[in-house]
């Protein structure tokens, strides 16, 4: 899922290979507005999981537990992904365990935050 060896991976389970790379590509559409980098490269996704009939769920944190975006950033990944051809209905629920941290970011997202 583009995740280099050293960064924790989003666990991305169900589905056809096809419907979860469409859920992954509109994920990287959503930015968190206080970084310019897509909430996916972040790390921001802890796990997406498709259940039969289209119904996705998203576990999803931030990078501070008093983000003044929470509610909507988190109500932009369940209209966008529900959206998305093959979903039905999509459920995003906000998590602060394990804690974000820099760790999860990908290298891409390094690269554009000047940090390699």
């Amino acid at each position: 899922m583009e995740r280099d060896e050293n960064t924790p991976e989003t666990e991305v389970v169900g589905g056809s290979p096809e419907l979860q790379q469409r859920i992954i590509e509109e994920i990287k559409t959503i930015y968190d507005p206080e970084i310019p980098v897509n909430i996916w490269e972040l790390g921001l996704i802890y796990k997406v999981e498709v259940h039969d009939g289209g119904f996705v769920e998203i576990l999803m944190t931030l990078t501070a537990p008093g983000c003044p975006v929470a509610g909507p950033l988190v109500q932009e990944v369940e209209q966008k992904v529900g959206r998305v051809e093959g979903v039905s209905v999509s459920k995003t629920e906000l998590t602060w365990d394990p804690p974000w941290s820099m760790d999860r970011m990908t290298e891409v997202a390094r690269l554009q935050l000047g940090m390699m």
